[in-house]
């Protein structure tokens, strides 16, 4: 564990949870968890979108730590977590509509990135002379914050490339001992990471990531067409986003994707996923993300899902996939998926 105090992974807060890694967010526990933080240490974090690997976003022992544990390849950047729109004003300049779309989504799952100042290290932004900036609302994330009182790096508290961890038990799952510090805040309420918006050309602005927000919304607030980006990079290009390489969110098994009018066949060695409850398939290889088809609950259950079958063993999963025409959080899961199952 790279950290400034490896000493302090040694000091355990005297109430534990469930798992020897996972801690209820008791006042107690909080306090020590920001003072870990603030020693240099990694915790991973609930948020409303997935569970966060946290730590101090302008420290780059922390930061590169962040990268280490996870097998991140540097030109993927990190988001910034702050407590307040305020604490953005030491890392960004802040452009014409940044209040009007903190005043609509923050807290919330949008992530706005703009032309970075020199405190951020150029570590964490991949390079790039941006910076990504987030205040998630989770109350667990968001106190935290608060007791830190300096913004943190946090991407999801997952192997680069695998499945986002939507609940504590998928971070103990992924990393064992190498993450000794999991605040359990529960099951994510999203469960898929935040919309990114690119606001450093303020008269251009571009959805660089779908997620819970969309480009209706974020364009209704600025009086303006919001484009989306469709560009998918490989492994040997910098990226000014992070979840932008063609390849990402994959279980172990293959993935495949098929539309409504398609019926692909469950098996031993292949599970089939459907968007809601078929009426009409009776097999034990068959699951749903959803009872009725909600947009909502298919977006809180895939990657949960996802897990689940890959600790069942199956080598094949078949998933139907959302036409993401449909906007809003269909976009959202339908790009997910397509980078999921990519080649």
């Amino acid at each position: 564990m790279v950290t400034h105090s490896a000493e302090f992974y040694k000091k355990a807060p005297p109430q534990k949870g469930a798992s020897s890694f996972v801690y209820p967010p008791t006042g107690d526990n909080m306090a020590f968890f920001a003072e870990a933080l603030k020693a240099g240490c990694l915790v991973a974090i609930p948020t409303e979108t997935v569970y966060g690997l946290a730590g101090l976003a302008l420290d780059e022992t922390a930061s590169r730590s962040i990268f280490e544990v996870k097998g991140r390849p540097l030109m993927d950047p990190l988001i910034l977590h702050v407590a307040n729109p305020a604490m953005v004003e030491q890392l960004a300049d802040i452009p014409a509509g940044f209040s009007r779309l903190t005043e609509a989504f923050w807290p919330g799952p949008l992530t706005i990135i703009l032309p970075k100042k020199p405190i951020v290290p150029n570590l964490v932004t991949a390079g790039k002379p941006t910076v990504a900036v987030r205040m998630p609302r989770h109350p667990v994330a968001h106190a935290l914050l608060e007791l830190v009182g300096q913004p943190l790096a946090a991407p999801s508290a997952n192997p680069f490339g695998y499945v986002s961890p939507s609940t504590a038990q998928h971070v103990t799952d992924s990393f064992g001992e190498s993450v000794p510090f999991i605040i359990d805040g529960g099951a994510c309420e999203i469960g898929l990471e935040s919309t990114i918006l690119d606001l450093s050309r303020p008269d251009f602005p571009e959805i660089l990531r779908p997620g819970a927000i969309s480009a209706e919304q974020v364009g209704e607030i600025l009086g303006r067409p919001v484009q989306v980006r469709n560009k998918q990079l490989n492994l040997d290009q910098a990226a000014t986003a992070p979840g932008t390489f063609s390849k990402h969110y994959s279980p172990k098994a293959r993935l495949s994707l098929f539309g409504e009018d398609e019926n692909p066949s469950p098996s031993d060695n292949q599970a089939v996923v459907y968007l809601q409850r078929p009426s009409s398939i009776d097999d034990k290889h068959a699951y749903w993300l959803s009872e009725n088809g909600n947009m909502e609950t298919i977006a809180r259950s895939l990657f949960a899902l996802l897990r689940q079958l890959d600790a069942m063993g199956y080598e094949t999963i078949a998933c139907q996939k959302p036409n993401p025409a449909s906007g809003g959080l269909a976009h959202a899961v339908a790009d997910r998926m397509q980078r999921a199952a990519a080649k």
